[in-house]
């Protein structure tokens, strides 16, 4: 079937067969827009556009900052300074006109804040790094000019929101945050409650209105012809609202995927999705479609938790039983892994994984350890713990153990994020993870929010000089980051399509074997997740990717000790 028969027929099941034809014609126009493009060129692919090269840095537009230097261009040059050509993909965070949730909260889809830099300064980031643009499109600030038109009752803006009556039942909408689900606004005709599934001033747009459609596509569309390889679908599993249902994951917002998909995979095909569903790992894997219609990648979210639950008990048994779980769907799908982001470390995803007790104690851990834990409202009235904010070397090591002895806590910090890049999938590393960055406590003080606790945004060249003192926790940190990038880049078998199995060695050991797409490279990932040695037979002779030795019978791994061992599949 065509691409445009299949965006014809989910039109069809979204709006009706009586609307779909009208909105059909509107989104060609677009697509014909883009195509006409001068400086678009489309290049058709069935393969997914990656290799073991790409992994990618998150950050924000501003993370690094420079008297007398727009942010976006002082992280650029940062940027080469650091990581480039390392690492190939940086995803700056919402960089548009924003009015609260540190950007999340967009004003204008198709602006950049002038606080940050221009175009031209995203243009300049885009010439040494493929770049991953958020597409928030599941909300809009309440200052923007959809809602104070809306205000207004100005069309057609009227209609780009949900008005409900506050008297109806929605005790089963899915909530993700303490906060009240509807916003009274006065507006000429009286107040009107608006749908807000994150803050009050985060209005949830009405994508049942296919104008608010387009101009979703349009937005899509505009993010590809300013360079955007990767779009990040924010928060997309609430998009579609039905009264009486729980409100995400509907088939409808499966669709709108599925529509967006389309009219990619017809006008910019190397462009790919990714879904950020904050969810279980059935329910997020689900973004996946077929494997072939719906998002290219979804971010990993059971394995920042499920890791935090293995060092912490010294025991994989539980990352071992999901990861058995993990295999590709089809040449055009992938995970995308992390372990940190500018968000907290989920609760959800490790529902089912491991016991209630379990994800007690990692939350009564981070709280120890000095993090901050958010909560979410149940359909019940109870609370229930929805994400621990910390930055991940301060949830992974204890502080006083990092004070009395940095160079285990190093070790041990660089062993959870080897898990991760071994992984099937593209790495994701947020900034803060990359450079060490502990517990940003003044910041939650200062701006009222626990997630300030991950978000510190800090001076490019005190960066710089800590990265350069080899006595620093910075500099061991990014050192010993760097060198397994540098290692996972030197083997195919990392490839994120590649063939992935789990072993079973020892408890205390999570294993992988990593082989890859062509068959001709294989990697045991070994990962000590322990403070004691363990010992382990190899069955063949193997070359350490990270230590250049040469081993045969045997390996002793030292507590936290990572060892990613290319193997012969003649020996």
């Amino acid at each position: 079937m065509h691409i445009q028969e299949r965006l014809r027929q989910r039109l069809e099941f979204v709006y009706g067969a009586d609307r779909a034809p009208a909105i059909f014609e509107r989104i060609q126009n677009l697509a014909q827009t883009l195509m006409n493009s001068a400086s678009t060129k489309v290049v058709q692919s069935a393969a997914l556009n990656l290799d073991h090269r790409d992994s990618m840095l998150i950050c924000y537009g501003d993370h690094v900052r420079r008297s007398g230097e727009v942010p976006l261009r002082t992280l650029y040059h940062f940027l080469k300074q650091t990581i480039h050509p390392t690492i190939s993909s940086v995803h700056i965070l919402p960089f548009y006109p924003y009015t609260s949730d540190d950007g999340f909260s967009v004003v204008d889809y198709l602006a950049v804040n002038p606080d940050l830099g221009t175009w031209d300064d995203i243009e300049r980031l885009r010439t040494d790094f493929r770049l991953m643009f958020d597409a928030v499109f599941n909300h809009i600030s309440s200052q923007s000019t959809w809602f104070q038109g809306f205000l207004q009752n100005q069309p057609p803006y009227a209609e780009y929101f949900h008005v409900v009556d506050p008297s109806i039942d929605l005790s089963m909408v899915t909530r993700p945050r303490a906060l009240p689900l509807l916003t009274p606004y006065e507006t000429p005709s009286g107040v009107k409650h608006v749908w807000t599934t994150f803050s009050a001033d985060q209005i949830d747009v009405n994508a049942a209105n296919p104008d608010v459609l387009l101009e979703l596509l349009n937005a899509l569309l505009f993010y590809v012809r300013h360079g955007a390889a990767y779009i990040r679908l924010d928060a997309i599993a609430f998009l579609w609202k039905e009264i009486g249902t729980p409100c995400i994951h509907l088939p409808q917002t499966h669709a709108i995927i599925q529509i967006m998909r389309d009219l990619l995979d017809w006008v910019a095909p190397e462009v790919i999705l990714i879904t950020e569903t904050n969810v279980p790992h059935v329910e997020n894997i689900s973004y996946f479609g077929d494997g072939m219609n719906e998002a290219q990648m979804v971010y990993q979210f059971s394995l920042p938790p499920l890791t935090l639950h293995t060092f912490h008990t010294g025991d994989t048994g539980a990352l071992t039983r999901w990861a058995k779980t993990i295999r590709r769907l089809s040449e055009r799908t992938t995970f995308f892994n992390f372990l940190a982001s500018h968000d907290g470390i989920g609760v959800r995803p490790a529902i089912g994984l491991i016991s209630d007790a379990e994800i007690d104690a990692l939350v009564q851990r981070t709280l120890a350890h000095g993090g901050r834990v958010s909560y979410k409202n149940n359909p019940d009235g109870s609370q229930s713990p929805y994400e621990m904010n910390i930055t991940y070397f301060d949830a992974i090591t204890d502080p006083g153990v990092t004070e009395r002895d940095p160079q285990s806590a190093v070790k041990r910090f660089l062993c959870s994020q080897a898990i991760m890049l071994a992984m099937i999938g593209m790495p994701g590393i947020y900034f803060h993870s990359l450079f060490g960055s502990r517990n940003w406590t003044e910041g939650v003080n200062k701006l009222g929010h626990n997630r300030a606790i991950n978000r510190q945004k800090l001076n490019a060249d005190t960066l710089l000089h800590e990265l350069r003192d080899s006595n620093s926790l910075r500099h061991a940190v990014f050192s010993g980051y760097m060198a397994l990038l540098r290692a996972r880049t030197a083997s195919t078998a990392f490839h994120p399509l590649g063939e992935q199995r789990v072993l079973e060695l020892d408890s205390g050991v999570f294993a992988l074997e990593r082989v890859s797409l062509d068959g001709n490279e294989r990697v045991i990932a070994l990962h000590n997740v322990t403070d004691r040695e363990i010992v382990l037979a190899l069955a063949s002779p193997a070359h350490d990717l990270l230590t250049q030795q040469r081993l045969t019978s045997s390996i002793s791994l030292t507590p936290y000790q990572i060892a990613w061992l290319q193997v012969s599949f003649c020996d």
